[in-house]
């Protein structure tokens, strides 16, 4: 599909969308970053795998890329609250070692690969550097990140605590991360918006998520083309 197709079919699309929810959709990708995006190696429990993606879709991070190598990704409707509607979400569960092909996948799209754990002489959030695109990786409560995902790294990250326990909550942790890494990012003279073209992609997608018939509208839009 052409750009000019794509802009055709988001105005025919508005048509059918109130003024609020069109403004609210306009309002929010402005704010939509692909400069870091968020990697979950093998999460298996629902309620923290649809918490990061709810954490996701409130900071702006745009991309999830989700690991499947032992454990499905499952998703938790009361947790997620409907925010996978508005993220892309890239599985990698068709290898055996989907971990690299992940982290292959990112490297070749610009981007460092940033390992969370305390361990492996970890930098401390605040230090992580963000003048280039980056994707922080985390791992299961229990185990951490894979030797494939430590190895594979670029740097290495880790909020600094001062209690007895060693490690947060996956769903916690990320929160953080992407809460301070997202207020830095603003703060700062990058240009981390998403393209005009991206931008297009998602709005397209985003009313297509709120359009209950908006199969037959596009076969309709583009019949009459």
């Amino acid at each position: 599909m052409t750009v000019y197709e794509k802009e055709s079919l988001l105005k025919f699309f508005a048509q059918f969308i109130t003024d609020e929810r069109l403004k609210r959709l306009n309002e929010v990708v402005v704010n939509r970053t692909r400069h870091f995006t968020v990697v979950l190696e093998d999460i298996y429990q629902s309620q923290n795998a649809s918490a990061v993606l709810r954490s996701c879709d409130c900071f702006g991070v745009q991309d999830v890329h989700i690991i499947e190598n032992k454990n499905k990704y499952n998703i938790n409707p009361d947790v997620e609250l409907g925010s996978a509607k508005w993220l892309n979400l890239h599985k990698y569960n068709w290898n055996k070692n989907n971990t690299l092909e992940c982290i292959d996948t990112l490297k070749k799209n610009g981007y460092r690969i940033i390992a969370t754990t305390p361990h492996y002489q970890s930098i401390p959030l605040e230090e992580l550097k963000i003048d280039t695109k980056f994707a922080l990786m985390f791992g299961t409560e229990i185990d951490g990140l894979s030797d494939v995902a430590l190895q594979n790294a670029d740097e290495f990250v880790k909020i600094p605590m001062v209690g007895f326990t060693e490690s947060l909550n996956i769903s916690v942790s990320a929160a953080i991360c992407m809460h301070h890494l997202n207020w830095k990012l603003r703060n700062s003279e990058i240009n981390w918006r998403l393209s005009e073209e991206e931008t297009l992609e998602i709005r397209l997608n985003w009313m297509r998520a709120v359009l209950s018939r908006s199969e037959v509208l596009e076969r309709e839009f583009f019949k009459n083309k």
